[in-house]
């Protein structure tokens, strides 16, 4: 048997080293275990006890002494808090008590525990050799049905070493032994990789082309956990999910509603489909944070008129709009109430796509109820179809480029043979398994207890790291007026649902931020979140989202005398390993996944008191980011962390960064030709690069986006506005950062930086 084919057994038990009867005959037992080839763990402490919930991925049955001691009333928690805290984590896993009658179950047990307690073994009585074979089958058992159907199929057919004579070329990775940097190759990944990266024709194994097989059962299988009609397996992400969807469901001329906060596979997905875009305009709040689309920029009526002014409109086909795309959750985790969001878009069209790149998560905590695509007990037949595109692999556990397409069926369903042609056209005949196995094992892992736990440990420790980060900034406020830490993008105050009253954040008990979303709703009127004139309800703050504000911005939006802005401190961050999601001027995005553990928040507080430290001590570059001034040491020898902070702050100030980026962003650009014609020019070569301050009032033929979070700027085909109009001006604005202070440059898709200066691709004005 191979190793991790090992059988693993946990006993808690406080007795078994005890010269009693009860002790030698549990000794017996777990001789008799080991005999029969079972790894078995002891937990004879209460301590260990509790670390049983911890360990469980790893264990294949639990024994449990009815008659736990210890030392005192309450030194153990009993059989049946065990029994319970397990359950709740794992509702499959053999739980076997152990006792000796009369004491021992069944007679002694409630109706609660006798549904969850699998066998009874009579300590006693039954032999070792008895025990042992009881509790080996139900492991085996157990250990048979945890995989899910795809992966358990790739297992089965690994296992077999058989001769391919099919692609892949490294015929289960025995070419790459064949030279000195394949070995290497092959040993880095180890061999398993290479015996499950099979080819297309291994029949055993189904196709994702055609959903049959393994592979359809397991794609049938993710429908059933994640609350879909039709679920489709992508391996190349969601910007792959968005276009398969727009292909099956948009044609050329069609008009399509779009949240202007949409990633730019929605921007290719247009081009693609030749579709004419009418944008649903977000708000930004003080710190250029995304916010929300009101509830009024989607009424008919609003969207009627949206339409009829919209310059496209001698290209549609149509003037009823055939499909609508929301990004939920926003990219710095606001959530909308999907409820409303179809209620107010229903009456507009008969398809809504949710962009839930980052919120695959969201069925299995009831802390998101109503605010996510894949809802239950709304299907109607009345109602729009709901489309939810998931990037698996970001905050749930799946490999890189995993994602899922969901579908909820509504009055105008796409049947699967058509929607299957779109799909085959964006999908390899050549997909890795490996990706779709670990979509189907992430499928398994948040099916049932294990997904409410996944999810609530990783919601308890962004409310962890959130309490103490604002209970460091209050002690330091109340200990040194006067000075600064980093505080935190989340209400100040929240309302305990018992008695009503309003408790500062950092004093809210666990139980009331985790388990209660008025906590972290949008409220009108609060003035923490930055975007007035909200519908109450209407939308969230998601607490794993976490967003860390750098000294710079005023409650009131104006810029303070401090300021550090953000990417001072991410080089800091980065530079002692700790990479971010993204930042803006003065705020950073933390993701708090399911790979969170206290002591990665742990570190990261420490590495802020650290960055503290070394600004109030004001401590040279040299020491604090060696490896900038070792790259640019013309630029920065001799600075210091708060010189380089404040010339930065004044920088941005005196250029008004975060006055040009609102005004950049909140008004839309013009639109002259559609994106798909933009793109034809760019491919005919009717395009030139142009620097940007002499882009006034040209027609750009590709998307600017600013990355992250890739929210386009200005789209193909539309106008980049006068050359001191916001738009040009915010871009110019980025372009003397850049230079001004390098190491520190921005990351812009669309633009090309040619000696200092950025270039963006325009249509030549003969062309048009």
């Amino acid at each position: 048997m191979n190793p991790e084919e090992i059988l693993t057994v946990a006993v808690i038990d406080d007795v078994h080293k005890t010269d009693t009867p009860e002790g030698r005959a549990l000794q017996r037992v777990i001789s008799g275990l080991r005999d029969s080839g079972l790894r078995v763990e002891v937990a004879a402490s209460p301590a260990d006890a509790r670390t049983t919930y911890s360990s469980l991925p790893g264990l294949d049955c639990i024994l449990i002494n009815w008659n736990l001691r210890g030392e005192g009333a309450s030194a153990y928690p009993t059989p049946v808090e065990l029994v319970r805290e397990i359950r709740k984590r794992n509702e499959d896993i053999p739980i076997f008590l152990m006792g000796e009658p009369p004491t021992a179950p069944p007679v002694t047990l409630s109706m609660e525990m006798l549904r969850e307690i699998n066998e009874y073994i009579w300590v006693m009585e039954d032999t070792p050799e008895f025990i042992a074979g009881r509790i080996d089958a139900a492991a085996r058992r157990y250990r048979e049905g945890i995989l899910p159907p795809f992966f358990s199929e790739l297992v089965n057919f690994s296992r077999d070493y058989e001769y391919s004579w099919h692609t892949p070329g490294h015929t289960g990775g025995t070419a790459f032994r064949k030279s000195p940097a394949g070995r290497a190759f092959h040993s880095f990944f180890g061999g398993q990789l290479f015996r499950s990266d099979l080819s297309i024709s291994v029949a055993e194994l189904g196709s994702l082309l055609d959903h049959s097989g393994p592979v359809g059962a397991a794609e049938r299988y993710a429908a059933r956990v994640f609350g879909a009609d039709h679920t489709y397996f992508v391996t190349n992400g969601t910007s792959t999910a968005n276009k398969i969807v727009f292909s099956a469901s948009v044609s050329e001329g069609d008009i399509v509603l779009v949240d202007r906060n949409s990633h730019k596979s929605v921007e290719h997905a247009l081009i693609l489909t030749r579709s004419i875009p009418v944008y649903l305009v977000p708000t930004r709040n003080r710190y250029g944070i995304i916010g929300p689309i009101r509830p009024c920029e989607m009424t008919p009526d609003a969207v009627q008129r949206k339409i009829e002014s919209s310059p496209l409109l001698r290209y549609a086909q149509d003037r009823r709009p055939v499909q609508a795309v929301i990004t939920n959750s926003t990219y710095d985790g606001l959530c909308y109430r999907a409820v409303r969001v179809e209620e107010l878009l229903g009456g507009s069209v008969d398809r809504i796509l949710y962009d839930e790149a980052w919120y695959g998560y969201a069925r299995f905590n009831p802390l998101y109820r109503d605010r996510f695509g894949m809802r239950d007990g709304t299907r109607s037949s009345d109602g729009p179809t709901i489309y939810a595109t998931q990037s698996t692999h970001k905050l749930l556990a799946a490999l890189s480029q995993a994602s899922m397409i969901h579908v909820r069926n509504g009055r105008a369903p796409i049947e699967h043979g058509r929607f299957n042609e779109a799909f085959m056209m964006h999908t390899s005949t050549s997909p890795l398994y490996a990706i779709i196995a670990s979509l189907d094992v992430s499928s398994k892992m948040m099916e049932g207890a294990s997904g409410r736990v996944l999810t609530t440990e990783s919601i308890e420790e962004a409310i962890r790291f959130r309490r103490t980060m604002a209970r460091i900034g209050r002690e330091i406020a109340r200990t040194n007026p006067g000075d600064w830490w980093f505080s935190m993008w989340q209400p100040e105050e929240v309302t305990d649902p018992v008695s009503g009253k309003k408790i500062p954040f950092a004093d809210a008990h666990m139980e009331t931020l985790r388990d209660n979303p008025p906590a972290w709703v949008l409220h009108p009127g609060e003035t923490w979140h930055g975007f007035p004139d909200l519908e109450e309800d209407y939308c969230m703050l998601d607490p794993i989202k976490v967003t860390v504000l750098t000294p710079g911005v005023r409650e009131d939006g104006s810029i303070a005398d401090l300021g550090i802005p953000a990417v001072v401190v991410d080089k800091f961050l980065t530079s002692r390993g700790i990479i971010t999601e993204k930042c803006g001027d003065y705020n950073i995005l933390f993701l708090f996944s399911m790979g969170i553990t206290k002591g990665k928040w742990g570190t990261l507080i420490t590495e802020f008191f650290e960055f503290k430290r070394l600004f109030d001590e004001n401590s040279l570059l040299e020491e604090v980011l060696p490896e900038l001034v070792r790259d640019f040491p013309a630029r920065y020898v001799g600075m210091t962390l708060p010189g380089l902070a404040a010339e930065m702050h004044g920088f941005m100030r005196d250029h008004r960064q975060a006055t040009l980026l609102l005004s950049a962003f909140s008004r839309l650009p013009e639109p002259v030709i559609p994106g798909g014609e933009a793109y034809r020019r760019l491919v005919r070569g009717q395009v030139e690069r142009v620097p940007v301050a002499e882009m006034g009032n040209r027609i750009v033929a590709t998307g600017v986006v600013p990355y992250p979070p890739g929210i386009p700027l200005l789209l193909p085909g539309e106008r980049a506005g006068e050359r001191d109009g916001p738009v040009l001006q915010y871009l110019l604005a980025l372009q003397e950062f850049d230079d001004h202070f390098p190491g520190f440059s921005h990351e812009i898709h669309g633009v090309r930086e040619i000696d200092g200066r950025y270039h963006i691709y325009c249509i030549k004005e003969e062309s048009r």
